[in-house]
């Protein structure tokens, strides 16, 4: 049974907290969805132990430590916290048992150490040691079996956080009982990644609104010439996507920006035709940007559809993934969706219905 930390009520957990966070992003929006859980903990933990990763290191990287990362959190909780420069888990254990109530401390990159991404009994041996109850609220990484987030929680009492337990929620809402009709676009660079929740989602949505990669590799399969567009070609994923295209749910561009022999973006009459549609919808999902959206020039399509989705008010609107994320961000969109989900590829796991590792982890 999955144990909420919200759900805690007059009997919260006792002792140290091991949190499980994720800082894998370019700025701050992940720390601060996770800021009530430490605040809640901050309540009923005499102290906390946060680890977290970021980017896919080498060994020690300098550029991709956290130290940076406990600064900007003290800022933002406006107290102290203590990074912890090395993986000396005799020391770091006995400066966390003597630090006084309320200490914060932040380990350095998880993923410095080889039994992170291993999920090494031996390394989740060693940070479970640090406390007395684990809390993983890093939604964004729990679809890998790696040693912070599935085999630690195995050793201690464990509970999902606050910002765990709102993606959990709103997501499986999506899944179980949406409104209809069902929208979802689907962008980005390759059409592969989304397959099987485009699988999950075939009798469950009633549109799917394609751009980018995935629009480029349905409009090949149908015959069209896109030249050097991205698409996918992986020969084990074309009979898949070759049934996926001929469906009549799914909708693709009309007309295009071209940069050279390449599409860049959607052209204004498919994203006025993709307005109507998300205009009657009353559940709307989005993974993935519709253009080269680091060009402003091929961002217009992803900022018409972000507005005809901000739009319908009446819609309960999901989008995730850090570069649709980032995007909405910049543009101002992100605040009127209904949730933005802090993950991209566990998102589109959780939505393919596969269990993460990471929430069956906590699931004893």
């Amino acid at each position: 049974m999955l144990r909420f930390l919200s759900e805690t009520g007059r009997k919260p957990p006792v002792g140290t907290a091991l949190l499980r966070l994720d800082f894998n992003t370019e700025d701050d929006w992940r720390m601060r969805a996770v800021l009530p859980t430490i605040k809640f903990l901050l309540k009923t933990s005499p102290r906390i132990v946060i680890a977290s990763h970021k980017g896919r290191p080498r060994g020690f990287e300098k550029e991709l430590s956290l130290r940076k990362n406990a600064a900007a959190l003290s800022r933002l909780l406006g107290r102290k916290v203590v990074f912890v420069p090395d993986f000396n888990f005799k020391k770091i254990k006995e400066d966390v048992a003597a630090s006084p109530r309320g200490s914060i401390f932040l380990l350095e990159n998880l993923r410095f150490e080889p039994g992170e991404e291993a999920n090494s009994p031996r390394f989740a041996r060693q940070l479970a040691s640090l406390a007395d109850f684990y809390v993983n609220d890093a939604f964004a990484v729990s679809h890998r079996a790696n040693a912070s987030v599935a085999a630690v929680a195995k050793l201690l009492p464990g509970y999902a956080g606050l910002e765990l337990e709102r993606e959990i929620r709103s997501l499986s809402r999506v899944m179980r009982n949406p409104k209809r009709p069902v929208v979802f676009i689907v962008g980005g660079a390759k059409a592969a990644d989304k397959l099987d929740v485009l699988k999950f989602f075939r009798n469950r949505a009633d549109w799917f609104l394609l751009g980018g990669g995935p629009a480029n590799t349905v409009l090949a399969l149908r015959g069209m010439d896109i030249k050097q567009s991205i698409r996918d070609t992986d020969p084990k994923n074309i009979p898949a996507l070759k049934k996926f295209s001929h469906s009549r749910k799914v909708v693709v561009p009309v007309d295009f920006h071209w940069h050279g022999d390449r599409i860049w973006d959607i052209g204004p009459e498919t994203a006025a035709d993709f307005a109507k549609k998300l205009a009657a919808a009353g559940t709307i999902l989005w993974s993935g940007p519709l253009g080269m959206i680091e060009k402003p020039a091929f961002a217009k399509g992803s900022i018409a559809v972000a507005r005809a989705v901000t739009r319908n008010r009446r819609a309960f609107s999901v989008s995730g993934g850090g570069e649709t994320v980032m995007f909405l961000r910049q543009y101002r969109f992100d605040r009127r969706f209904s949730f933005i989900s802090t993950g991209g590829g566990a998102m589109i796991d959780f939505l393919a219905g596969r269990k993460l590792p990471g929430i069956a982890a906590l699931e004893r």
